[in-house]
């Protein structure tokens, strides 16, 4: 599983198997064994969520949005895909 990036204690990062066919481009967060996964496009919203406050999800999602095209970068070139 790629890690994007990490920040705070959060990593972020996708698995290199995410479906077949592959699900739109997201990133998913983890800390502490508590998970997120965000969707990215068209908006930056929560697909699911195992256990973050609301407080923090509105961080990630804060988090997310100013790294959304790094995260697509890496996930482009780790997928071999252009958008």
């Amino acid at each position: 599983m790629p890690v994007v990036f990490r920040h705070k204690g959060f990593r972020f990062f996708f698995y290199s198997n995410e479906g077949d066919p592959r699900e739109p481009p997201h990133i998913h967060v983890l800390r502490d064994g508590v998970d997120a996964k965000f969707w990215l496009w068209p908006e930056v919203v929560v697909a699911y969520n195992d256990g973050f406050s609301a407080k923090t999800l509105r961080e990630l999602s804060e988090i997310i949005k100013n790294r959304r095209q790094m995260i697509m970068d890496t996930w482009n070139e780790f997928f071999g895909e252009s958008h």
